[in-house]
């Protein structure tokens, strides 16, 4: 009798234990997990965030004096001036956006990424690569064009990584994740947009998608956004800072998969000064990595 009682009791306190473990794992969960601290990541600036700010050098001297580490670039845009200036700084060009479309009876790549992988090359910029969708488009022919570019991009000693883009060809984290799996070569991998995956997904499925992610994910955008089910662009890109989305639990999703790659700050058609936009946006960066 006092066996069965001992083992009975047993059972119970075994249940109640997996259910705490339970509970608190489903806690920690809605508010991002708990992991390792202080990984160092560059952060840099979209160029869009500094439509105010004309002139190379000075987009350079006003990353320098806030305290970013570099600049997303796009292609097309006299990449050797911007560089120029960044290394005056000791700055460094971390990203180039660049373009192509998936479609049957043109697939294409702008022309300007093969000239311009040249003079980007100091830096190890990475190409990141969004794919429009066109007539008849496929993955056979998006794994044709990465692989076109990746060629070219591994004589140059640098990486492609594809971006998820609302509407386009590579539009959601799953898509890009996909396409990086086929073609399956080292310098290729994918990224995490935060203001598209708000656009495009439930906030529910963040865990998922960065853990599903892991050795792909080589790039990361993130930005102030609202939480709760909005759609609207005007609330899905603000200063970093604002916005009701803890973007804590990226942060700590990013610790948990031992994400040590660059990180961006999306700043497209921000309101207000682009000065102040940056300056509010680092200081809630250092805060994020406090």
């Amino acid at each position: 009798m006092k066996v069965r009682l001992l083992f009975s009791i047993g059972i119970l306190l075994g249940l109640s234990l997996t259910g705490s473990i339970n509970a608190a794992d489903e806690a920690q969960d809605s508010v991002g997990v708990k992991t390792q601290k202080n990984i160092k990541r560059p952060f840099f600036a979209f160029d869009n965030g500094m439509r105010q700010v004309r002139a190379f050098d000075e987009k350079a001297a006003l990353l320098k004096e806030l305290g970013y580490d570099g600049v997303g670039w796009r292609i097309g845009v006299q990449p050797a001036k911007m560089i120029a200036a960044l290394d005056k700084r000791g700055l460094k060009m971390i990203s180039t956006y660049a373009h192509g479309k998936v479609d049957a009876k043109n697939p294409s790549l702008d022309k300007r990424i093969f000239e311009e992988m040249k003079v980007v090359k100091k830096h190890k910029t990475i190409i990141w690569l969004n794919l429009a969708k066109g007539e008849g488009a496929t993955d056979e022919i998006a794994v044709k064009l990465i692989n076109q570019l990746a060629d070219k991009a591994q004589e140059a000693g640098l990486k492609v990584v594809l971006y998820p883009h609302v509407t386009c060809y590579t539009e959601t984290v799953e898509d890009v994740l996909r396409l990086a799996e086929k073609v399956n070569r080292p310098n290729v991998g994918m990224s995490f947009n935060l203001c598209h995956f708000l656009k495009t997904d439930s906030e529910k499925n963040l865990k998922k998608v960065l853990r599903d992610a892991g050795d792909r994910l080589m790039l990361v955008s993130i930005n102030g956004a609202d939480s709760g089910d909005t759609k609207d662009w005007k609330r899905l890109i603000l200063p970093l800072g604002d916005g009701t989305f803890d973007i804590k639990r990226v942060m700590n999703l990013l610790d948990e998969i031992e994400y040590t790659g660059p990180v961006g700050l999306q700043c497209y058609n921000i309101k207000g000064n682009d000065r102040e936009n940056l300056k509010k946006s680092i200081a809630a960066w250092r805060s994020l990595n406090e």
